[in-house]
């Protein structure tokens, strides 16, 4: 008759239980904006520095903080942790040096969503609670540029480009927050609408991601090809989602499960800032996005925020006070263009004091492309023939 381990072999026991239920059973790799790249990464360096502290697998009690940005919803930031103890298999192992040389994708099941599944509203009333007076008023003035704003459809064999500068915490695991060094990133999305397994590239640090769903060996590609939706949006299917705020926002919250312990309306704050950020949309979804944003609870103004390319505009901001940090979006305070993101501590913590950069991106150039990997400016050469 087998024992039930007891003491330090549960818990070791119980780790591994937990790991285990983070790999996905029929992986879809998806992009991750770089300040949930940032948190992602601080969870795999946890794992590897847990390695490294001995041979028997333990690592010393964690007794710093964790930046938390959720994997359907980020808003970075830092949240304690109890001591733990990491004993794992080589496979594990292997998979977060992986995850950690690529820092690119996270594997999405098919039925995985990361969290709880609360009723849309569930942490904050849809239509009820809004942003404060400052942030509602320049959201409208935002909404109404991007109404304004002729768009180009995309084609379902394009590609939407984005070129951004940008940085994130590059620090360990239980230490202080480092900016790590700007970089420059592009990336393509395929606008297919059927499901895919080619997903887009990353081009960054000097070599080319394939933005690619994971298919088991021994199965059919076509089982795991993912179609267009929140997870992986498209101009079409972008143009598909309603322009009334209000039942915008409702199938958001429906679509973004928080995190065990996640803010919600931070999630959905972030899910929102994450489409905007880094997709090309019908001037009318833009507009329903950023007149959605201000019905969400906590949302505020910031006079003066910098993104990563230097440049000063006004910001719309949520703080997660769980974490203490505050996500903000930045537009140009004159022609209320998007800029860029950045997360900052909003508060002093371990890690960082108050004011401390998290992570940072800027966007440089959107365009629309006709294959992946290809730069505007080589399409307009091939257009000129």
């Amino acid at each position: 008759m087998n024992s039930t381990p007891v003491g330090p072999e549960r818990e070791r026991l119980e780790e591994l239980r937990e790991l285990e239920g983070l790999l996905p059973t029929a992986p879809a790799e998806q992009v991750l904006p770089p300040g949930r790249r940032s948190h992602h990464k601080d969870v795999l360096m946890q794992l590897i520095d847990s390695d490294s502290a001995g041979a028997d697998g333990t690592a010393d009690d964690a007794t710093a903080t964790a930046a938390g940005r959720g994997a359907a919803g980020g808003g970075g930031g830092s949240a304690p942790l109890r001591g733990r103890r990491f004993s794992r298999p080589a496979l594990v192992a292997g998979a977060v040096a992986a995850a950690l040389a690529a820092g690119l994708t996270v594997g999405l099941g098919p039925h995985q969503d990361g969290g709880g599944t609360a009723a849309p509203g569930a942490s904050g009333t849809v239509g009820g609670a809004h942003g404060s007076r400052g942030a509602v008023a320049t959201l409208g003035r935002i909404a109404a540029v991007a109404m304004r704003t002729d768009v180009t459809p995309v084609g379902d064999g394009q590609f939407v480009y984005v070129r951004s500068t940008g940085a994130e915490n590059d620090g360990v695991f239980d230490g202080r927050v480092k900016l790590g060094k700007m970089h420059e990133r592009q990336v393509w999305f395929s606008q297919r609408q059927g499901p895919v397994t080619d997903v887009g590239l990353i081009r960054e640090f000097g070599q080319d991601w394939p933005i690619e769903v994971g298919v088991p060996d021994g199965t059919d590609p076509a089982d795991s090809a993912v179609p267009a939706g929140v997870d992986r949006p498209t101009y079409a299917w972008l143009a598909s989602l309603p322009t009334d705020p209000d039942a915008l926002l409702e199938l958001i919250y429906a679509d973004t499960p928080a995190e065990k312990g996640e803010d919600r309306d931070q999630a959905v704050f972030d899910r929102i800032g994450d489409l905007v950020g880094e997709q090309i949309m019908p001037s009318a979804t833009a507009a329903a996005f950023y007149r959605a944003t201000a019905r969400i609870p906590g949302v505020t103004e910031v006079a003066d925020a910098v993104d990563a390319a230097g440049r000063h505009g006004i910001a719309i901001a949520r703080e997660d006070t769980r974490h203490g940090t505050r996500t903000e979006w930045i537009f140009d305070p004159g022609t209320l263009g998007y800029l860029g993101v950045r997360t900052v501590f909003s508060r002093d913590t371990e890690r960082a004091r108050a004011g401390t950069v998290y992570d940072t991106s800027a966007v440089l150039e959107r365009a629309v492309v006709d294959r992946r990997g290809q730069e505007p400016g080589e399409r307009r050469r091939a257009e000129r023939g």
